[in-house]
């Protein structure tokens, strides 16, 4: 009798711990991209270089879910960015700099998610701009990645709350506090966002504000230092739409970027090793893109996107023309090998110190600058 009560107990405790194992999951993910880029000016000569991430930031994560019954389950999702070239931490030396959170998501209502995350504009509208497609990417982003389509920074200390898909309908928000005592408002961050989904047509649109963003009042906020301006405030929206036929998908996005008490552009965004150091003025980036993409055999694509930007910015009105180019074919569901190639010109720069400067690159001593990147993509 003993012998059964104790055969029957160590079955139930096997029995138990599968079921416990079967309901939760932890998947080990991640991207290398990885090419040899010829860039015709950066600060005056000619560049070849090895790059790393010119069309998808390489990066590799952990993202795990375990099941809490009735619809619940617990997530979390930590990613770390990289460089392929030299092996150093992305994001400015952070262990998880693209993504951190932990939540709770719900099959009917959505899910809450805490920690450092993307925001409104990236997560829907982003996917119909190139910059935030693996057709375009990094380099395609427009000037500075002023509008984050290309997420130059992320919302640290943010809750966010994602809908579940309601016919082809998703939103969703999020608040990245301050996380400063008595100073509510300094350095935080809100969005909100929108996609729809009916038949051939997608659209979406999104709302960001930053509040003193990349400037040392706070230097424990919500967009720290990777923040792509420094200033006192900064309004992001935008809308776009595409439609997908037979193999092609061709769409259209409008963002707009206002900033308040303008005191810089970042180094990683212009391109220089102390960045740009502008008058204390407003600022404003109008992006006009067209874009289009063609699967001309199950391996082979084909994509392009034009971008005009029209600003005013440190007493002067520059206008950017941006034109972007790729070719990817598969050697496997995993694999591919790319080319692409990336013209930009500005004029009407006055004495601001501004020249062409492909995102992801440094500077030309002039208006103009052309890009071309050969690069190898491994997912896993």
């Amino acid at each position: 009798m003993k012998k059964s009560l104790m055969v029957l107990g160590a079955a139930s405790a096997f029995a138990f711990a599968s079921a416990a194992h079967a309901q939760s999951s932890v998947t080990l993910y991640g991207l290398i991209d990885a090419g040899l880029t010829y860039t015709n000016n950066q600060g005056g000569s000619a560049n070849y270089q090895m790059s790393s991430g010119s069309v998808n930031g390489s990066r590799f994560g952990l993202r795990g879910s375990e099941d809490l019954g009735g619809g619940l389950k617990a997530v979390f999702d930590l990613e770390n960015g990289f460089s392929i070239a030299n092996g150093k931490l992305g994001q400015n030396g952070l262990e998880f700099g693209r993504q951190a959170f932990v939540g709770l998501a719900s099959d009917q209502f959505g899910a809450v998610t805490l920690g450092r995350q993307y925001d409104s504009v990236v997560d829907y509208l982003a996917p119909l701009a190139l910059t935030g497609t693996g057709y375009g990417g990094t380099q395609a982003a427009h000037p500075f990645d002023n509008d984050n389509l290309d997420n130059s920074f992320r919302i640290n200390n943010s809750i966010k709350y994602s809908s579940v898909n309601y016919g082809g309908l998703k939103f969703g928000g999020l608040y990245g506090f301050s996380n400063s005592a008595g100073d509510f408002a300094t350095n935080r961050a809100y969005s909100v966002g929108a996609s729809y989904d009916f038949g051939p047509f997608n659209l979406a649109a999104g709302y960001l504000q930053l509040n003193n963003s990349g400037t040392d009042l706070n230097t424990g906020g919500a967009v720290t230092n990777d923040a792509t301006f420094t200033a006192s405030t900064q309004r992001t929206w935008g809308v776009g739409g595409n439609y997908t036929f037979a193999n092609a998908t061709v769409g259209l996005v409008f963002t707009q970027t206002i900033l308040g008490g303008l005191d810089g552009i970042g180094e990683s965004a212009s391109g220089t090793s102390n960045g740009l150091s502008l008058i204390n003025n407003s600022a404003r980036f109008s992006n006009y893109e067209l874009n289009g993409r063609y699967q001309l055999t199950p391996a082979v694509s084909l994509a392009a996107a034009y971008t005009f930007t029209d600003s005013h910015i440190d007493g002067v009105s520059p206008k950017w023309n941006q034109v972007s180019l790729q070719t990817a074919y598969a050697l496997s569901k995993r694999t591919d090998v790319y080319l692409q190639g990336v013209y930009q010109h500005v004029s009407d720069t006055g004495d601001s110190g501004i020249h062409a400067v492909i995102n992801g690159l440094s500077m030309s001593s002039t208006n103009t600058q052309v890009a071309v990147t050969a690069g190898l993509r491994v997912r896993f």
